[in-house]
C-alpha cells in the first residue's frame, strides 16, 4: 500500500505543475502572444512529466492500468477544483459535486474486487 501512496503523492505534485502549465497562463500571460504562453507552459510541463512518468511507473507495478488512470483522474479533479476556485476566482458550482460523485463511482467500480 505504501507504493500506492508514493505514486499518488507524486501524481498530486505532477498535477499541480500540469494545472499551472495548462491554465496558469490565462491569469498571468493574457497580454502576451500565445506562443510565449506555449513556451512557458512547455517549460512548466517538463517538470510535470519528470514527476508524472516515475509516478506512473511506480504505480503500474502494483495497480492495473485502469486503476492507475482512475486514480489520476480523481487527483486531477482534486487539484483542479481548488485551483479554479481559489487561484483563478471561478465560482463554485453544484456541478462540481456531481462530477466528484461520478468519479467516486468510477473509483468504486475500478477498485472493487
Amino acid at each position: 500500500m505504501q507504493v500506492v501512496f508514493q505514486s499518488a503523492a507524486l501524481l498530486v505534485l505532477s498535477n499541480v505543475f500540469m494545472t499551472f502549465a495548462w491554465y496558469g497562463h490565462l491569469r498571468h500571460l493574457q497580454g502576451k502572444p500565445w506562443y510565449v504562453a506555449a513556451v512557458i507552459s512547455w517549460g512548466i510541463a517538463l517538470f510535470e512529466y519528470l514527476i508524472q512518468v516515475p509516478a506512473n511507473r511506480i504505480g503500474f507495478g502494483v495497480m492495473t492500468l485502469p486503476r492507475l488512470k482512475i486514480l489520476q483522474e480523481v487527483i486531477t479533479l482534486s487539484v483542479f477544483v481548488p485551483f479554479a476556485v481559489l487561484y483563478m476566482g471561478q465560482p463554485v458550482k453544484l456541478d462540481y459535486l456531481w462530477a466528484v460523485l461520478c468519479l467516486l463511482g468510477a473509483v468504486y467500480f475500478v477498485f472493487r474486487s
